[in-house]
């Protein structure tokens, strides 16, 4: 029995209803990211199903030097700081450094270590020391059952607050697969996992100078993954993919996903009879 963890009035974990953790893989400015705040709102609350807004200020991991990255620190946590307050929703946000925890636990809800920092220890412990949730992802290069050593590292500082989010794992060059024995795997841990449907159809470094992937297969990963008794589903999204600044081959359009989120939650509701 996973445990189950609270943010606001949100409840994640066996016998809670699927969560939805959406938003655009970075905040190209406050304009774009409020609007799909906006929709996502609304959506949402149409269906009951709860919701917790993401978007990077930051994409420190990035294939090209020249790739956009986001406002930064400051600017990306006005940002979300306005939309939490404007939306009444949870922000997820990722940190990279140890010198931003500080100020972004300030901010947001849930604090988000990448999948490329699930091992750099002393991140990880910072973040845990705030007291905050910990939404950690599984590193393409991980095992599943490897993350029961990064979970004690978090459960080390006393914080049991914690998400295991799987992502996908490296499966050759350029390309991800998913183990869906993992999140069994990584339940039996003791804490929710969430399944990160976009990335998990990235195509990492596959475009030469940027990330390809291939939207089209996520939706039939995340009903796969609801079925599968997953607690949440992670995926992000943006008003022209084609257009997006980051992640772009892998986001999904916001305005197809209505269907797609009826689905997940009543596959949902007959996977864990809730």
């Amino acid at each position: 029995m996973s445990n189950l963890i609270k943010t606001g009035d949100i409840v994640i974990g066996r016998g809670a209803p699927l969560v939805l953790i959406s938003g655009p893989c970075v905040i190209e400015n406050y304009e774009t990211t409020r609007e799909i705040a906006g929709i996502l709102k609304e959506i949402t609350a149409r269906l009951e199903m709860p919701l917790i807004f993401k978007a990077s200020y930051d994409k420190a991991n990035r294939t090209s030097a020249a790739a956009f990255r986001g406002p930064g620190l400051n600017e990306g946590l006005r940002v979300l700081k306005e939309i939490k307050e404007e939306f009444g929703i949870p922000i997820l946000s990722d940190v990279h450094r140890i010198r931003e925890i500080p100020l972004a636990a300030r901010i947001l809800d849930i604090i988000q270590i990448p999948a490329f920092l699930c091992r750099q220890t002393d991140v990880i412990i910072e973040v845990a020391k705030t007291g905050k949730p910990v939404n950690i992802k599984k590193g393409q290069f991980l095992a599943p059952w490897d993350m029961a050593n990064v979970v004690e590292k978090i459960t080390s500082t006393g914080n049991r607050r914690i998400l295991i989010t799987e992502r996908g794992t490296m499966f050759g060059y350029n390309n991800l697969v998913v183990d869906f024995r993992s999140f069994i795997i990584m339940r039996e841990i003791g804490y929710p996992v969430i399944f990160d449907a976009t990335h998990s159809v990235q195509l990492p470094g596959g475009a030469g100078t940027s990330s390809g992937g291939q939207r089209e297969y996520a939706p039939v990963l995340a009903r796969a993954a609801a079925a599968a008794g997953v607690d949440g589903i992670f995926m992000e999204v943006h008003s022209n993919p084609d257009e997006a600044l980051c992640d772009g081959p892998n986001s999904l359009k916001l305005d197809t996903i209505s269907e797609l989120l009826f689905q997940l939650k009543s596959i949902h509701s007959i996977s864990n009879g809730c």
